[in-house]
Protein backbone atom coordinates (compact mmCIF):
# COMPACT_ATOMS: atom_id res chain seq x y z
CA UNK A 1 0.00 0.00 0.00
CA UNK A 2 1.34 3.19 -1.15
CA UNK A 3 2.29 5.66 2.00
CA UNK A 4 -0.07 8.17 3.86
CA UNK A 5 -0.31 11.86 3.53
CA UNK A 6 -1.28 12.46 7.21
CA UNK A 7 -0.67 9.46 10.44
CA UNK A 8 -2.32 10.37 13.60
CA UNK A 9 -1.02 7.93 16.33
CA UNK A 10 -0.91 7.87 20.02
CA UNK A 11 -4.02 8.50 21.46
CA UNK A 12 -7.93 7.30 21.25
CA UNK A 13 -9.38 7.29 17.86
CA UNK A 14 -13.27 7.12 18.43
CA UNK A 15 -14.41 5.94 15.02
CA UNK A 16 -18.15 6.23 15.62
CA UNK A 17 -18.31 2.45 13.96
CA UNK A 18 -20.18 0.19 15.83
CA UNK A 19 -18.01 -2.84 14.95
CA UNK A 20 -14.76 -1.19 16.06
CA UNK A 21 -15.52 1.80 18.24
CA UNK A 22 -12.20 2.39 19.21
CA UNK A 23 -8.82 2.65 17.62
CA UNK A 24 -5.05 4.28 18.00
CA UNK A 25 -4.03 5.23 15.20
CA UNK A 26 -5.84 6.43 11.57
CA UNK A 27 -3.90 7.52 8.16
CA UNK A 28 -5.04 10.04 5.48
CA UNK A 29 -4.50 9.71 1.98
CA UNK A 30 -6.00 12.61 -0.06
CA UNK A 31 -9.33 13.70 1.30
CA UNK A 32 -10.06 10.18 2.44
CA UNK A 33 -9.00 7.89 5.33
CA UNK A 34 -6.77 5.13 4.11
CA UNK A 35 -6.57 2.87 7.19
CA UNK A 36 -8.09 2.37 10.76
CA UNK A 37 -6.35 0.23 13.59
CA UNK A 38 -3.26 0.72 15.76
CA UNK A 39 0.13 -0.25 15.29
CA UNK A 40 -0.44 -1.90 11.83
CA UNK A 41 -1.36 1.92 10.77
CA UNK A 42 2.16 2.89 11.40
CA UNK A 43 3.57 1.09 8.61
CA UNK A 44 2.02 4.02 6.02
CA UNK A 45 4.32 6.37 7.38
CA UNK A 46 6.68 6.60 4.53
CA UNK A 47 9.77 9.93 4.36
CA UNK A 48 6.28 12.40 3.16
CA UNK A 49 3.89 11.50 6.06
CA UNK A 50 3.23 14.23 8.35
CA UNK A 51 3.03 12.09 11.65
CA UNK A 52 0.37 13.70 14.43
CA UNK A 53 1.42 12.96 18.10
CA UNK A 54 -2.51 12.84 19.57
CA UNK A 55 -0.08 12.22 23.11
CA UNK A 56 -3.46 10.79 24.84
CA UNK A 57 -5.71 13.51 22.65
CA UNK A 58 -8.58 12.46 21.14
CA UNK A 59 -9.50 12.17 17.13
CA UNK A 60 -13.01 11.69 16.53
CA UNK A 61 -14.95 12.29 13.61
CA UNK A 62 -15.72 15.92 12.40
CA UNK A 63 -19.10 17.86 14.00
CA UNK A 64 -22.05 18.22 12.07
CA UNK A 65 -24.47 20.76 12.57
CA UNK A 66 -27.88 19.83 11.41
CA UNK A 67 -29.88 22.77 11.80
CA UNK A 68 -28.14 26.67 11.99
CA UNK A 69 -27.96 30.10 10.20
CA UNK A 70 -24.03 30.48 9.77
CA UNK A 71 -24.55 33.40 7.18
CA UNK A 72 -26.76 35.72 9.38
CA UNK A 73 -24.68 34.51 12.36
CA UNK A 74 -21.80 35.54 10.73
CA UNK A 75 -23.08 38.86 9.80
CA UNK A 76 -24.64 39.77 13.22
CA UNK A 77 -21.22 39.46 14.58
CA UNK A 78 -20.33 42.36 12.37
CA UNK A 79 -23.66 44.20 13.38
CA UNK A 80 -24.79 45.49 17.53
CA UNK A 81 -24.10 42.09 18.34
CA UNK A 82 -26.19 41.47 22.35
CA UNK A 83 -25.19 37.71 22.08
CA UNK A 84 -23.49 37.69 25.80
CA UNK A 85 -25.23 40.37 27.58
CA UNK A 86 -28.25 39.38 29.41
CA UNK A 87 -29.24 42.35 31.62
CA UNK A 88 -31.49 44.98 30.20
CA UNK A 89 -29.13 48.07 31.63
CA UNK A 90 -26.03 46.19 29.79
CA UNK A 91 -27.82 45.43 27.02
CA UNK A 92 -29.02 49.52 26.00
CA UNK A 93 -25.46 50.34 27.03
CA UNK A 94 -24.06 48.12 24.39
CA UNK A 95 -26.41 49.68 22.03
CA UNK A 96 -25.83 53.42 22.81
CA UNK A 97 -22.26 52.23 22.23
CA UNK A 98 -22.48 50.39 18.87
CA UNK A 99 -24.84 53.58 17.60
CA UNK A 100 -21.69 56.17 18.46
CA UNK A 101 -19.16 53.82 17.18
CA UNK A 102 -21.53 54.17 13.50
CA UNK A 103 -22.47 57.25 13.35
CA UNK A 104 -22.61 56.26 9.32
CA UNK A 105 -25.00 53.16 9.92
CA UNK A 106 -28.67 54.83 8.60
CA UNK A 107 -30.35 51.91 10.39
CA UNK A 108 -29.13 50.32 13.77
CA UNK A 109 -29.48 46.06 13.34
CA UNK A 110 -28.03 43.50 14.61
CA UNK A 111 -29.45 41.24 17.70
CA UNK A 112 -28.88 38.48 20.25
CA UNK A 113 -30.98 40.06 23.15
CA UNK A 114 -32.49 37.80 25.84
CA UNK A 115 -35.77 37.79 26.62
CA UNK A 116 -34.99 37.17 30.20
CA UNK A 117 -33.24 40.78 31.01
CA UNK A 118 -36.73 42.36 30.25
CA UNK A 119 -39.76 41.74 32.41
CA UNK A 120 -42.60 39.77 30.87
CA UNK A 121 -39.66 39.16 28.13
CA UNK A 122 -41.13 42.28 26.58
CA UNK A 123 -38.84 45.75 26.19
CA UNK A 124 -40.39 48.53 24.98
CA UNK A 125 -39.87 51.25 22.30
CA UNK A 126 -38.99 53.97 24.44
CA UNK A 127 -36.17 52.03 26.49
CA UNK A 128 -35.12 51.94 23.21
CA UNK A 129 -35.44 55.81 22.56
CA UNK A 130 -33.60 56.65 25.54
CA UNK A 131 -30.20 55.08 23.86
CA UNK A 132 -31.09 55.80 20.00
CA UNK A 133 -33.65 58.67 19.34
CA UNK A 134 -32.77 59.74 16.08
CA UNK A 135 -32.22 56.73 13.59
CA UNK A 136 -34.37 53.47 13.28
CA UNK A 137 -33.77 50.34 15.28
CA UNK A 138 -34.13 47.08 14.65
CA UNK A 139 -33.02 43.81 16.73
CA UNK A 140 -33.96 40.36 16.63
CA UNK A 141 -34.26 38.66 19.75
CA UNK A 142 -31.92 35.88 20.34
CA UNK A 143 -34.33 33.37 19.07
CA UNK A 144 -35.30 35.35 16.32
CA UNK A 145 -38.49 34.82 16.07
CA UNK A 146 -39.33 38.31 17.32
CA UNK A 147 -37.19 41.91 17.04
CA UNK A 148 -37.01 45.23 19.31
CA UNK A 149 -37.98 48.28 17.38
CA UNK A 150 -37.74 51.88 18.64
CA UNK A 151 -40.33 54.56 18.02
CA UNK A 152 -38.51 55.95 14.95
CA UNK A 153 -38.29 52.01 13.07
CA UNK A 154 -42.40 52.10 13.77
CA UNK A 155 -42.92 55.71 12.82
CA UNK A 156 -40.98 55.10 8.97
CA UNK A 157 -43.17 51.67 9.08
CA UNK A 158 -46.32 53.76 9.45
CA UNK A 159 -47.43 51.54 11.69
CA UNK A 160 -49.94 52.79 14.31
CA UNK A 161 -52.92 52.01 16.89
CA UNK A 162 -55.15 51.25 14.07
CA UNK A 163 -52.55 48.73 12.58
CA UNK A 164 -54.08 44.87 12.55
CA UNK A 165 -51.72 42.36 13.38
CA UNK A 166 -50.57 40.06 10.47
CA UNK A 167 -52.45 36.37 10.48
CA UNK A 168 -48.94 35.07 11.13
CA UNK A 169 -47.99 37.33 14.43
CA UNK A 170 -48.74 40.10 16.40
CA UNK A 171 -47.69 43.69 18.00
CA UNK A 172 -47.26 44.16 21.65
CA UNK A 173 -49.81 46.83 22.11
CA UNK A 174 -49.80 49.93 24.94
CA UNK A 175 -52.90 50.21 27.03
CA UNK A 176 -54.10 52.54 23.88
CA UNK A 177 -52.83 49.90 21.00
CA UNK A 178 -49.81 51.70 19.70
CA UNK A 179 -47.19 49.00 19.31
CA UNK A 180 -45.05 48.93 22.07
CA UNK A 181 -41.99 48.13 20.04
CA UNK A 182 -41.91 44.50 20.22
CA UNK A 183 -43.26 42.28 17.35
CA UNK A 184 -43.62 38.88 17.43
CA UNK A 185 -43.24 36.35 14.45
CA UNK A 186 -44.22 37.53 11.10
CA UNK A 187 -45.34 41.32 12.63
CA UNK A 188 -41.35 41.66 12.71
CA UNK A 189 -42.00 41.46 8.79
CA UNK A 190 -43.71 44.95 8.95
CA UNK A 191 -40.57 47.25 9.82
CA UNK A 192 -38.04 44.67 8.65
CA UNK A 193 -39.56 45.16 5.07
CA UNK A 194 -37.36 48.77 5.36
CA UNK A 195 -34.18 47.89 6.77
CA UNK A 196 -31.70 48.06 3.79
CA UNK A 197 -30.22 45.04 2.39
CA UNK A 198 -27.07 43.06 3.16
CA UNK A 199 -25.09 43.27 0.16
CA UNK A 200 -23.90 40.39 -1.61
CA UNK A 201 -20.31 41.53 -0.17
CA UNK A 202 -21.55 41.50 3.43
CA UNK A 203 -23.40 38.13 2.70
CA UNK A 204 -20.09 36.80 1.23
CA UNK A 205 -17.67 38.65 4.22
CA UNK A 206 -20.44 36.59 7.29
CA UNK A 207 -20.48 33.09 5.59
CA UNK A 208 -16.30 33.25 5.88
CA UNK A 209 -16.44 34.81 9.22
CA UNK A 210 -19.12 32.22 10.53
CA UNK A 211 -16.88 29.68 8.74
CA UNK A 212 -14.22 30.21 10.72
CA UNK A 213 -15.64 30.25 14.13
CA UNK A 214 -17.38 26.84 13.49
CA UNK A 215 -14.00 25.59 11.98
CA UNK A 216 -12.75 26.58 15.12
CA UNK A 217 -15.31 24.39 17.30
CA UNK A 218 -14.35 21.35 15.02
CA UNK A 219 -17.42 21.56 12.61
CA UNK A 220 -16.93 20.49 9.22
CA UNK A 221 -20.03 20.43 7.58
CA UNK A 222 -24.03 22.13 8.75
CA UNK A 223 -27.47 22.52 7.39
CA UNK A 224 -28.59 26.12 6.69
CA UNK A 225 -32.08 26.19 8.02
CA UNK A 226 -32.96 29.13 6.23
CA UNK A 227 -31.94 29.62 2.16
CA UNK A 228 -34.54 32.02 0.59
CA UNK A 229 -36.40 35.78 2.01
CA UNK A 230 -37.84 35.92 5.50
CA UNK A 231 -38.54 39.13 7.59
CA UNK A 232 -36.36 41.29 5.69
CA UNK A 233 -33.22 38.15 5.99
CA UNK A 234 -31.34 38.34 2.78
CA UNK A 235 -30.85 35.15 1.09
CA UNK A 236 -27.64 33.49 1.52
CA UNK A 237 -27.82 31.26 -0.92
CA UNK A 238 -25.04 33.41 -3.20
CA UNK A 239 -22.78 33.85 -0.79
CA UNK A 240 -22.38 30.37 -0.39
CA UNK A 241 -22.32 29.60 -4.80
CA UNK A 242 -19.69 32.47 -4.39
CA UNK A 243 -17.84 31.02 -1.95
CA UNK A 244 -18.31 27.03 -3.31
CA UNK A 245 -17.10 28.66 -6.98
CA UNK A 246 -13.83 30.66 -5.40
CA UNK A 247 -13.10 27.36 -3.22
CA UNK A 248 -13.25 29.30 0.29
CA UNK A 249 -16.25 27.69 1.51
CA UNK A 250 -14.17 24.58 2.94
CA UNK A 251 -16.42 23.02 5.08
CA UNK A 252 -19.58 20.56 3.38
CA UNK A 253 -23.42 22.57 3.23
CA UNK A 254 -26.76 21.61 2.48
CA UNK A 255 -29.16 24.22 2.41
CA UNK A 256 -32.91 24.11 3.25
CA UNK A 257 -35.35 26.00 0.45
CA UNK A 258 -37.31 28.44 2.31
CA UNK A 259 -41.22 26.80 1.96
CA UNK A 260 -42.85 30.78 1.53
CA UNK A 261 -46.00 30.03 3.51
CA UNK A 262 -48.01 32.23 2.37
CA UNK A 263 -48.09 30.55 -0.95
CA UNK A 264 -49.02 26.89 -2.23
CA UNK A 265 -47.75 23.90 -4.73
CA UNK A 266 -47.24 26.89 -6.73
CA UNK A 267 -44.03 27.23 -5.78
CA UNK A 268 -42.69 24.32 -5.88
CA UNK A 269 -40.87 24.30 -9.66
CA UNK A 270 -39.34 26.79 -7.97
CA UNK A 271 -37.78 25.08 -5.50
CA UNK A 272 -36.66 22.49 -8.35
CA UNK A 273 -34.90 24.93 -10.20
CA UNK A 274 -33.18 26.09 -7.48
CA UNK A 275 -31.68 23.04 -6.43
CA UNK A 276 -30.89 22.66 -9.99
CA UNK A 277 -28.64 26.05 -10.10
CA UNK A 278 -27.67 25.96 -5.98
CA UNK A 279 -25.49 22.76 -6.45
CA UNK A 280 -21.15 23.29 -6.59
CA UNK A 281 -18.99 21.96 -5.17
CA UNK A 282 -19.30 20.76 -1.40
CA UNK A 283 -22.53 23.24 -1.53
CA UNK A 284 -25.92 21.76 -2.44
CA UNK A 285 -29.83 22.59 -1.51
CA UNK A 286 -31.76 19.30 -1.13
CA UNK A 287 -33.96 20.09 1.31
CA UNK A 288 -36.79 22.28 2.23
CA UNK A 289 -37.36 24.11 5.61
CA UNK A 290 -41.08 24.11 6.21
CA UNK A 291 -41.63 26.08 9.72
CA UNK A 292 -44.78 25.00 10.91
CA UNK A 293 -45.06 27.01 14.23
CA UNK A 294 -43.74 29.67 16.53
CA UNK A 295 -41.94 28.81 20.03
CA UNK A 296 -43.21 29.09 22.94
CA UNK A 297 -41.91 32.14 25.05
CA UNK A 298 -44.57 34.09 22.62
CA UNK A 299 -47.04 31.50 22.62
CA UNK A 300 -47.10 31.02 19.25
CA UNK A 301 -46.05 27.10 19.52
CA UNK A 302 -48.72 25.22 17.85
CA UNK A 303 -49.77 23.21 20.61
CA UNK A 304 -52.91 20.60 21.12
CA UNK A 305 -54.59 22.15 23.66
CA UNK A 306 -54.55 25.79 25.26
CA UNK A 307 -51.81 28.25 26.77
CA UNK A 308 -52.00 28.60 30.14
CA UNK A 309 -52.48 32.56 31.97
CA UNK A 310 -50.05 33.74 34.20
CA UNK A 311 -52.97 32.43 37.29
CA UNK A 312 -53.06 28.94 36.00
CA UNK A 313 -55.96 28.98 33.64
CA UNK A 314 -56.76 27.65 30.24
CA UNK A 315 -56.62 30.91 27.57
CA UNK A 316 -58.29 30.23 23.91
CA UNK A 317 -54.63 30.84 22.51
CA UNK A 318 -53.36 26.98 21.19
CA UNK A 319 -50.56 28.78 19.36
CA UNK A 320 -50.42 29.27 15.34
CA UNK A 321 -50.01 26.29 12.56
CA UNK A 322 -48.33 28.40 9.70
CA UNK A 323 -49.36 25.55 7.10
CA UNK A 324 -52.77 24.47 7.31
CA UNK A 325 -52.52 20.79 8.26
CA UNK A 326 -54.17 19.23 5.60
CA UNK A 327 -52.50 21.09 2.69
CA UNK A 328 -48.86 20.39 4.37
CA UNK A 329 -49.58 16.71 4.23
CA UNK A 330 -50.54 17.38 0.37
CA UNK A 331 -47.18 19.52 -0.07
CA UNK A 332 -44.91 16.98 1.69
CA UNK A 333 -45.97 14.30 -0.13
CA UNK A 334 -44.81 15.85 -3.57
CA UNK A 335 -41.97 17.52 -2.30
CA UNK A 336 -41.41 13.56 -1.21
CA UNK A 337 -42.08 11.92 -4.69
CA UNK A 338 -39.53 14.54 -6.08
CA UNK A 339 -36.78 13.63 -3.95
CA UNK A 340 -36.42 16.82 -1.88
CA UNK A 341 -35.66 16.09 2.12
CA UNK A 342 -38.32 18.31 4.40
CA UNK A 343 -36.87 20.10 7.12
CA UNK A 344 -39.94 21.03 9.29
CA UNK A 345 -39.73 23.88 12.16
CA UNK A 346 -41.56 22.13 15.03
CA UNK A 347 -41.85 22.83 18.62
CA UNK A 348 -45.13 22.46 19.64
CA UNK A 349 -46.77 19.39 20.30
CA UNK A 350 -49.48 19.75 17.67
CA UNK A 351 -46.45 21.30 15.19
CA UNK A 352 -44.91 17.77 15.95
CA UNK A 353 -47.81 15.53 15.05
CA UNK A 354 -49.32 17.58 12.27
CA UNK A 355 -45.34 17.25 10.71
CA UNK A 356 -45.52 12.98 11.52
CA UNK A 357 -48.58 13.01 9.94
CA UNK A 358 -47.33 15.04 6.80
CA UNK A 359 -44.48 12.51 6.69
CA UNK A 360 -47.15 9.60 6.96
CA UNK A 361 -48.69 10.53 3.82
CA UNK A 362 -45.88 10.97 2.06
CA UNK A 363 -44.89 7.28 2.91
CA UNK A 364 -48.13 6.14 2.18
CA UNK A 365 -48.22 7.58 -1.49
CA UNK A 366 -44.72 7.14 -2.69
CA UNK A 367 -43.39 4.41 -0.02
CA UNK A 368 -40.02 4.81 1.37
CA UNK A 369 -37.88 6.75 -0.74
CA UNK A 370 -35.07 7.57 1.62
CA UNK A 371 -35.54 11.16 2.02
CA UNK A 372 -34.72 11.45 5.17
CA UNK A 373 -37.04 13.87 6.50
CA UNK A 374 -36.63 15.57 9.98
CA UNK A 375 -38.19 17.54 12.99
CA UNK A 376 -36.22 20.22 13.93
CA UNK A 377 -36.18 22.05 18.04
CA UNK A 378 -39.22 19.03 19.75
CA UNK A 379 -39.54 20.99 22.50
CA UNK A 380 -42.86 19.70 23.83
CA UNK A 381 -43.96 15.93 22.28
CA UNK A 382 -46.51 14.03 23.06
CA UNK A 383 -45.70 10.87 24.52
CA UNK A 384 -47.92 8.85 22.24
CA UNK A 385 -45.85 10.27 19.23
CA UNK A 386 -42.20 9.32 20.19
CA UNK A 387 -43.10 5.85 18.70
CA UNK A 388 -43.41 7.23 15.45
CA UNK A 389 -40.69 8.67 14.31
CA UNK A 390 -39.05 5.41 14.32
CA UNK A 391 -41.93 3.71 12.40
CA UNK A 392 -42.16 6.71 10.16
CA UNK A 393 -38.40 6.79 9.51
CA UNK A 394 -39.02 10.15 10.66
CA UNK A 395 -35.69 11.97 11.58
CA UNK A 396 -35.38 14.01 15.56
CA UNK A 397 -33.83 16.77 14.85
CA UNK A 398 -32.35 18.06 18.81
CA UNK A 399 -31.08 21.21 19.66
CA UNK A 400 -29.73 20.18 23.27
CA UNK A 401 -29.03 23.40 24.93
CA UNK A 402 -32.22 24.43 25.39
CA UNK A 403 -32.84 21.53 27.77
CA UNK A 404 -32.07 22.85 30.41
CA UNK A 405 -33.20 24.99 33.97
CA UNK A 406 -32.51 28.74 33.09
CA UNK A 407 -34.75 32.24 33.76
CA UNK A 408 -36.13 31.87 29.98
CA UNK A 409 -37.51 28.20 30.57
CA UNK A 410 -38.39 28.48 34.41
CA UNK A 411 -40.43 31.52 34.05
CA UNK A 412 -41.32 32.24 30.06
CA UNK A 413 -42.30 28.47 29.87
CA UNK A 414 -42.80 26.46 32.14
CA UNK A 415 -45.69 28.17 33.83
CA UNK A 416 -48.04 28.96 31.01
CA UNK A 417 -47.40 25.52 29.52
CA UNK A 418 -48.36 23.69 33.44
CA UNK A 419 -46.80 20.58 34.81
CA UNK A 420 -47.81 17.90 32.37
CA UNK A 421 -46.87 19.41 29.34
CA UNK A 422 -43.65 21.20 30.82
CA UNK A 423 -42.48 17.01 31.64
CA UNK A 424 -42.68 16.41 27.60
CA UNK A 425 -40.07 18.75 27.00
CA UNK A 426 -37.01 17.84 24.48
CA UNK A 427 -37.21 14.24 25.75
CA UNK A 428 -34.10 13.29 23.89
CA UNK A 429 -33.88 10.45 26.35
CA UNK A 430 -37.85 9.09 25.36
CA UNK A 431 -37.07 9.35 21.54
CA UNK A 432 -33.53 7.30 22.32
CA UNK A 433 -35.78 4.64 23.80
CA UNK A 434 -38.31 4.44 21.51
CA UNK A 435 -36.08 4.00 18.39
CA UNK A 436 -35.57 7.23 16.97
CA UNK A 437 -32.77 8.56 15.10
CA UNK A 438 -31.34 11.66 16.76
CA UNK A 439 -29.55 14.47 15.35
CA UNK A 440 -27.82 17.68 16.06
CA UNK A 441 -27.68 21.41 15.63
CA UNK A 442 -27.83 24.08 17.29
CA UNK A 443 -29.96 26.70 15.28
CA UNK A 444 -27.16 29.59 15.94
CA UNK A 445 -27.36 32.70 16.17
CA UNK A 446 -29.93 31.60 18.49
CA UNK A 447 -27.80 29.75 20.73
CA UNK A 448 -24.03 28.89 20.83
CA UNK A 449 -22.62 26.78 17.84
CA UNK A 450 -20.25 24.36 20.27
CA UNK A 451 -20.94 21.44 20.23
CA UNK A 452 -19.35 20.01 23.32
CA UNK A 453 -21.53 22.55 24.73
CA UNK A 454 -24.65 20.79 23.50
CA UNK A 455 -23.57 17.56 24.18
CA UNK A 456 -22.72 18.44 27.70
CA UNK A 457 -26.61 19.56 28.07
CA UNK A 458 -27.66 16.37 26.15
CA UNK A 459 -25.74 13.87 28.83
CA UNK A 460 -26.03 16.43 32.07
CA UNK A 461 -29.53 18.52 30.96
CA UNK A 462 -27.46 21.05 32.84
CA UNK A 463 -26.00 24.12 31.24
CA UNK A 464 -21.96 23.95 31.63
CA UNK A 465 -21.52 26.04 34.49
CA UNK A 466 -24.26 26.19 35.84
CA UNK A 467 -24.92 27.33 39.82
CA UNK A 468 -28.16 25.60 39.96
CA UNK A 469 -28.07 22.44 40.94
CA UNK A 470 -31.64 21.04 39.16
CA UNK A 471 -31.07 18.71 37.07
CA UNK A 472 -33.89 19.32 33.45
CA UNK A 473 -36.32 16.35 33.75
CA UNK A 474 -33.11 13.60 34.18
CA UNK A 475 -35.12 10.44 32.73
CA UNK A 476 -34.26 12.23 29.31
CA UNK A 477 -30.61 12.54 30.08
CA UNK A 478 -28.69 10.24 26.88
CA UNK A 479 -25.34 9.12 27.20
CA UNK A 480 -22.20 10.27 26.68
CA UNK A 481 -21.77 8.32 22.92
CA UNK A 482 -25.42 8.66 21.92
CA UNK A 483 -24.70 12.72 21.75
CA UNK A 484 -21.64 12.44 20.25
CA UNK A 485 -22.88 10.19 17.81
CA UNK A 486 -25.66 12.59 16.80
CA UNK A 487 -23.36 15.66 16.25
CA UNK A 488 -21.61 13.42 14.18
CA UNK A 489 -22.75 10.63 12.17
CA UNK A 490 -26.40 11.46 13.02
CA UNK A 491 -26.20 14.94 11.83
CA UNK A 492 -24.14 13.71 8.43
CA UNK A 493 -26.41 11.70 8.00
CA UNK A 494 -29.12 13.87 7.64
CA UNK A 495 -27.24 16.62 5.43
CA UNK A 496 -26.99 13.54 3.11
CA UNK A 497 -22.98 13.69 3.60
CA UNK A 498 -23.02 9.34 3.46
CA UNK A 499 -18.77 9.12 3.68
CA UNK A 500 -19.00 11.57 6.65
CA UNK A 501 -19.56 11.34 10.30
CA UNK A 502 -18.02 8.37 11.16
CA UNK A 503 -13.54 7.06 10.63
CA UNK A 504 -13.91 4.01 8.45
CA UNK A 505 -11.46 3.30 5.43
CA UNK A 506 -12.75 5.22 2.21
CA UNK A 507 -14.95 7.76 4.38
CA UNK A 508 -14.04 11.46 4.04
CA UNK A 509 -10.64 12.55 6.16
CA UNK A 510 -13.08 15.13 7.88
CA UNK A 511 -11.66 15.01 11.71
CA UNK A 512 -11.07 16.97 14.62
CA UNK A 513 -8.70 16.40 17.90
CA UNK A 514 -9.45 17.34 21.02
CA UNK A 515 -7.08 17.95 24.29
CA UNK A 516 -8.43 15.24 26.17
CA UNK A 517 -9.97 12.20 25.55
CA UNK A 518 -13.82 13.00 26.94
CA UNK A 519 -14.99 9.53 27.31
CA UNK A 520 -12.46 9.03 30.29
CA UNK A 521 -13.77 12.54 31.82
CA UNK A 522 -16.06 12.83 34.44
CA UNK A 523 -19.66 14.14 32.50
CA UNK A 524 -19.98 17.13 34.45
CA UNK A 525 -16.10 18.41 32.53
CA UNK A 526 -17.54 17.72 29.03
CA UNK A 527 -18.03 21.32 27.92
CA UNK A 528 -14.43 21.87 29.54
CA UNK A 529 -12.96 20.20 26.26
CA UNK A 530 -11.44 22.17 23.60
CA UNK A 531 -10.70 21.56 19.53
CA UNK A 532 -6.75 21.86 19.32
CA UNK A 533 -7.43 21.12 14.92
CA UNK A 534 -10.25 20.59 12.69
CA UNK A 535 -9.40 18.96 9.25
CA UNK A 536 -12.00 18.78 6.13
CA UNK A 537 -10.88 16.57 3.81
CA UNK A 538 -7.74 15.85 5.12
CA UNK A 539 -6.82 19.45 4.52
CA UNK A 540 -6.42 21.26 8.40
CA UNK A 541 -8.94 23.92 8.65
CA UNK A 542 -8.06 25.18 12.10
CA UNK A 543 -5.41 24.79 14.26
CA UNK A 544 -1.19 25.08 14.71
Amino acid sequence: MPHADLVFTGGPVLTMDPARSRATSLAVTGERIAAVGHDEVRELIGPRTEVVDLAGRMLLPGFQDSHIHAVGGGAELAECDLTDVVDADACLERIRAYAEAHPEREWITGGGWSMEGFAGGLPTRQQLDSVVPDRPVLLSNRDHHGAWANTRALELAGLTAATPDPADGRMERETDGFPTGMLQEGATALVARLVPVRTPEERLAGLLRAQKLLHSLGITGWQDALLGDFNGMADPSTAYLTAARDGSLTARVNGALWWDRDRGAEQIPELVRRREELTYGRFRAGSVKIMQDGIAENFTAALTAPYLDGCGCATANSGLSFVDPEALRKYVTELDALDFQVHFHALGDRAVREALDAIEAAVAANGRRGNRHHLAHLQVVHPDDLPRFAALGALANIQPLWAAHEPQMDTLTIPFLGPERAAWQYPFGGLLRAGATLVAGSDWPVSSPDPLAGVHVAVNRREPGATDERVFLPEQRIDLLSALTAYTAGSAHVNGFNDAGSLLPGHLADLVVLDRDILAAPPEEIAEARVERTYVGGALVFGD
